[in-house]
Order: C-alpha cells, then sequence, then structure tokens
C-alpha cells in the first residue's frame, strides 16, 4: 500500500462520482475510505453516455479496460424529426471520436460502469469501502473534518483531512440555505429493451444499432442508444410533468408520455405503448451559485452542480470533479484551503458552460414553428465535420498533470 499523505480523505457515497474519486485520491498515494448508506451496490437508472472527457480520465485509472467489453461505441449521434423520422444531422463518433478527441465515445449501462469502478478499486488497498453506512452530518474546521455514520444502528464519528460529498442531487452534507434541490418541472421517462425482442426489432427499424438516436418534438424528446454490448436498447424520453415522490424514480401516470408521443410517426408513438413498463425519474437541480467548498469539505458531481441532463454530462463532469479535485490537493498538501479554493474557481465556469450547452439543447430541440424551421437549416447546412468541431471545447478537455 502506497501512502504518501498524512490524513483521510473521507467520501460519502458510493456513486459513480465518490467511486472514481477514491481512486484519483488513492493513485496519488492517499488512503480513502468510502461510507456507502446501501448494504448491496445497485446502480439506479440504466445507460449513461461517457464522452472523450471522460473516458480518458477512466483510462488513466484504470477503469477503462473493465468497462470496453461490456460497452459499446457508437458510431454517430444522429438526430431525426419525431413526426417525419427525417435525418436532421450527424455527428460522426466511433473512429473519429478517438482520433479527433484521444479517447473513445462510450455508451453503457451504469451497472456496468459501477462495476468497472469496483473491479479497480478492489486492486487499490489504499481503498476502504464500508457499505450500509450513512453519513449523516460533518463538522468541519480549519484542521479537517469530522463526520457522524450512522452503522448497524449506531452513530460514530469518523475523522478525516478531507471529507468528499458525493452523495447526490439529494446530499446530506450539502447544508444551509441552499441545501434543497429544486425540481425543474421535467420528467425522464426510462426503459430498456432487449434488441432481440419485438420492441428491439420494431425499434431498429426506425432508429440505429450503433449509434445514439436523438429523436426531436416541440413537446418531447427521445434518447436511445445501444447497451450491454449492442444486446439491448436504452431509451429515455424527456416530459414536461408533475413533481413526484423525492427520488431517482417513482410512479407517474404514463399518460403524459402517451400523450406527448401522440403526434410523431407511428412506429415511434408506438413505443410510449409497447417499449415499457417505463419508470418516470424527476429532473432537479440544485442552486449552482451555491458553494461547493467549506474547511475540510468539498463537493462534487451533482451534489455540488445537479444539472438538467440535456448536455449528456451530468457523469462525465463528475469524473472530472473528481479527478481535478484530486490532483489540487495533492500539488497543494501544505495548505488544503487554498487548494479547495483553487480547485472550486477552477471548476465553475466549465460547469456553467457545460449547463448552458444544456439548457441551449432542450430548447433547440424542443423548438416549434418557426424556430423548428431555422434549426433544421442551420443543420442542414453544417457538415458533420464542423458539428464534430463544435463539442472539441467539451470533448477535447484534458486534466492538467495526467
Amino acid at each position: 500500500m502506497d501512502i504518501s499523505h498524512p490524513g483521510k480523505i473521507v467520501i460519502a457515497g458510493a456513486g459513480i462520482a465518490g467511486l472514481t474519486a477514491a481512486l484519483a485520491f488513492a493513485s496519488r498515494g492517499f488512503a480513502v475510505e468510502i461510507f456507502e448508506r446501501s448494504e448491496k451496490l445497485e446502480e439506479a437508472g440504466a445507460g449513461i453516455q461517457l464522452s472523450p472527457n471522460a473516458t480518458r480520465i477512466l483510462d488513466d485509472l484504470g477503469v477503462l479496460q473493465f468497462l470496453l467489453p461490456k460497452a459499446v461505441q457508437p458510431e454517430a449521434v444522429i438526430l431525426r424529426d419525431a413526426k417525419t423520422l427525417r435525418e436532421l444531422a450527424r455527428v460522426p463518433l466511433g473512429a473519429m471520436a478517438q482520433k479527433r478527441w484521444g479517447a473513445p465515445y462510450v455508451v453503457a449501462h451504469r451497472a456496468d460502469l459501477q462495476g468497472a469502478l469496483l473491479e479497480a478499486i478492489s486492486r487499490q488497498p489504499a481503498i476502504q469501502l464500508v457499505k450500509g453506512a450513512t453519513v449523516r452530518s460533518v463538522t468541519v474546521g480549519d484542521g479537517g473534518a469530522s463526520v457522524s455514520v450512522d452503522q448497524s444502528g449506531k452513530s460514530e464519528p469518523a475523522d478525516a483531512r478531507l471529507v468528499v460529498g458525493a452523495d447526490g442531487v439529494w446530499s446530506a452534507l450539502r447544508g444551509g440555505a441552499n441545501a434543497k434541490s429544486r425540481f425543474t418541472g421535467e420528467l425522464a421517462w426510462r426503459t430498456m429493451i432487449d434488441s432481440q425482442s419485438p420492441q428491439g426489432r420494431a425499434f431498429a427499424e426506425i432508429g440505429s444499432t450503433d449509434s445514439v438516436m436523438a429523436f426531436l418534438h416541440s413537446g418531447f424528446h427521445l434518447i436511445a442508444y445501444p447497451v450491454r454490448s449492442g444486446a439491448a436498447f436504452n431509451l429515455v424520453a424527456f416530459t414536461p410533468g408533475k413533481g413526484i415522490a423525492e427520488g431517482w424514480s417513482g410512479k407517474a401516470d404514463i399518460s403524459i408520455l402517451k400523450q406527448a408521443m401522440r403526434n410523431t410517426a407511428p412506429a415511434l408513438a408506438q413505443l410510449a405503448e409497447n417499449a415499457g413498463p417505463w419508470t418516470a425519474w424527476p429532473i432537479h437541480t440544485v442552486d449552482p451559485n451555491a458553494p461547493w467548498i467549506a474547511p475540510g469539505l468539498a463537493l462534487i458531481g451533482d451534489a455540488a452542480h445537479a444539472m438538467t441532463p440535456f448536455a449528456a454530462q451530468g457523469a462525465a463532469m463528475a469524473i472530472e470533479d473528481a479527478e481535478t479535485l484530486a490532483a489540487y490537493v495533492a500539488a497543494t498538501p501544505e495548505d488544503w484551503s487554498s487548494a479547495l479554493a483553487a480547485w472550486e474557481a477552477s471548476r465553475r465556469p466549465r460547469i456553467e458552460k457545460v449547463a448552458r450547452r444544456g439548457a441551449f439543447n432542450h430548447f433547440a430541440w424542443h423548438a416549434r414553428g418557426p424556430v423548428a424551421l431555422a434549426r433544421n437549416l442551420v443543420l442542414k447546412t453544417r457538415p458533420p465535420e464542423k458539428l464534430a468541431a463544435d463539442m472539441d471545447w467539451l470533448y477535447g478537455w484534458k486534466p492538467s498533470g495526467r
């Protein structure tokens, strides 16, 4: 065990952000302890998109080798009109993504990503993962922090040089007036279908078996792509909707989705009826201006800056957070307060830019009337290479020091 830095890193949450942070800190010589409230790690949700800015970090941390055999490297992102199924635009990926951005664009099942992270962690003796342990609160000070951990009916303190809050949009460590998340008024409807099932074959006729598909409509949009080495398709549709129980999934009236998809191509509309069961996820965000740091504490991923998923960058930003936080802390071992402040200052402009990109995508994809016509004209006149170049700032990003 190579422990070259004094003081332990305690991480609340064993999701994508927390597991990546553990690997990033351990790779730099820190002892790490992760507390996860679940007794069994089961990643919520279904599919996930990982652009090159995320996969290059996962590769550096030894994770990508375990993920790629179960993942898919899509050939393109294809935008289609949901009413006519006409192709509007295509952003090439596949080998082009690897060549242009230096890392692959990958789509995968979330559980497969979590499994790859856990496999890499199992090879890191500096990391201890404690399940069935809920971090309730944190007390911070100039010399470090202490968390209160509930486990087996008992509450015990755990001291740390730094506590990393990676416990998601409903973080227990994001205190004060900004602790409450905000429902955006949007629901994400998710399902997964076997590619060889009648529903899977029906989708393949209107979509693509090797690309990320986006079907655009003024009242909703649908994203679909292959996962599990092509054995299944992940589908997620976004519609307006009322809030449901606070949690990542819940029950909502399926008629909301059916109504939104009613005036689309018949083959697409039938997916609402036949591709289920659908699970509705409320989309929550947090105050983008709230602080991410305090003495001895740093929030990462959704705990810090949960955003809408319309840029497909939620996981990627969490992975970037984890890598950069560990790098800043390791680079300034004598003054972690300054390291945390510098890290937050460096991350905020990028997070804000990604959030603006997501807001723009939502506006453009849900456009109607003359705005939709203008959108289609612009997309028609931009060749695939130009559309790819538009993403250089996002997908081509590289962490310093690796």
